[in-house]
């Protein structure tokens, strides 16, 4: 059996951990704590070391799920999430305009960490919508040979279709 190490990154709140809930087939290893604004009150959670899932692909394929922390305090984690990963998914909202930049700054990141190949993903984008994902691509300053994939985190197929992108171009580059 070929076992497959994947990260699953992208800015604050693009839908990480969301996305591996969606489709693993165990119990997420999950860090999420709870975050609050500078008045104490509660504001919502966050992914402080790392998430962890797996999905069986076929009976020789099975990928390990490794989701990043978002934010930039926590970007210890993604230099040691990235050893020896063979692709990554880079999760990015598409509604959320303010985190465009951090994702531009994390495909650098990780391009800079391996060679490896990797697919962007448009959170709350529908399939349809090309719209939507010219302008996410232009403000993130994709390149053209790099897929940039409509999902859904919350829905499982939705989110296999990304996984097998990624994986695809993993096999072709390992011909």
């Amino acid at each position: 059996m070929q076992s497959v190490k994947v990260v699953i990154t992208g800015p604050f709140n693009a839908g990480k951990t969301t996305f591996i809930k969606a489709v693993s087939e165990i119990t997420v290893l999950s860090t999420e704590r709870q975050i609050s604004d500078s008045s104490g009150e509660g504001a919502g959670e966050t992914t402080v070391a790392m998430d962890f899932g797996r999905i069986t692909i076929s009976d020789d394929v099975v990928l390990y799920l490794f989701g990043t922390p978002g934010q930039e305090r926590f970007s210890f984690m993604w230099e040691t999430l990235s050893e020896g990963m063979l692709g990554f998914v880079l999760l990015v909202d598409a509604d959320d305009r303010e985190s465009y930049e951090d994702a531009k700054s994390m495909i650098t990141f990780f391009r800079n960490m391996s060679d490896v190949p990797f697919v962007v993903a448009a959170n709350k984008v529908s399939a349809t919508d090309m719209k939507t994902l010219r302008a996410v691509r232009n403000a993130i300053e994709l390149d053209d040979e790099i897929p940039l994939l409509p999902v859904d985190a919350r829905e499982k197929e939705s989110v296999k279709a990304v996984l097998l992108g990624l994986l695809y171009r993993i096999l072709d580059s390992m011909n």
